[in-house]
């Protein structure tokens, strides 16, 4: 059995806490930043030995804590209830901030404008979202709108719930996006049916649909841009 170092034998430089004070938050790996959440560790292990087998709980590593749940954490050896609590709160602090820097009156101009507002939100997600951007005259975000969960269907994004809110705030414009779990941002032919189906609604109407982005893993496609609307 492998000897247990704890955090306070090693050398100071080495500390999670005290690297973080001496050379900044940047120069800490993935599980130096857990290790500092979950303070203490247990007898058999060090607080960061407890972050490596919370990364570990699946491929995805970092990432998969975005969506993880307090019981799956928890449910972790050494991680109990409140050190859960304390990494969900952190995650979903972060989650908040990113929410309301990209809000702030954000005029979008083109494709990657949506890609850096979404992206970090949506490239996560297991299940397809489907999400309408609406927009005033000047392009300016109004609001970010989640229309309906699940495999993009004719059926489950129908055009009232589409412009509904549209309608009320009276919007100008609309900018339709979707995610693809698989991380691959390519149009299904389902994708391209719903959005033309969208569009000659919004015409009817008296709202543009702009684009369509689809969200992959740290890609995206815009409809608009490959011809397809």
């Amino acid at each position: 059995m492998e000897d247990h170092i704890s955090i306070k034998q090693m050398a100071e430089t080495e500390r999670p806490r005290e690297k973080l004070l001496k050379w900044g938050v940047r120069s800490l790996s993935n599980a130096e930043l857990l290790a500092i959440l979950i303070r203490t560790g247990t007898k058999d292990l060090s607080a960061i030995d407890l972050a490596q087998k919370v990364l570990s709980i699946d491929q995805e590593g970092l990432r998969y804590l975005k969506n993880c749940t307090i019981e799956e954490l928890s449910g972790i050896k050494g991680i109990g209830v409140a050190k859960a609590c304390q990494m969900i709160a952190s995650i979903e602090i972060g989650k908040r901030i990113a929410q309301m820097s990209s809000k702030e009156k954000y005029s979008i101009i083109s494709p990657k404008d949506v890609s850096n507002i979404l992206m970090e939100e949506m490239r996560y997600y297991k299940k397809e979202y489907f999400k309408t951007i609406l927009l005033n005259t000047k392009n300016e975000i109004l609001s970010i709108e989640n229309i309906s969960i699940g495999s993009l269907n004719s059926s489950l994004v129908h055009p009232r719930e589409v412009f509904v809110n549209a309608i009320k705030k009276s919007v100008a414009s609309i900018i339709l996006v979707h995610n693809h779990p698989s991380g691959n941002p390519k149009p299904s032919s389902e994708d391209i049916k719903v959005t033309k189906r969208l569009m000659e609604a919004g015409k009817i109407i008296g709202i543009e649909i702009l684009d369509h982005i689809i969200i992959g893993d740290g890609k995206y496609t815009s409809l608009k841009e490959i011809n397809m609307i």
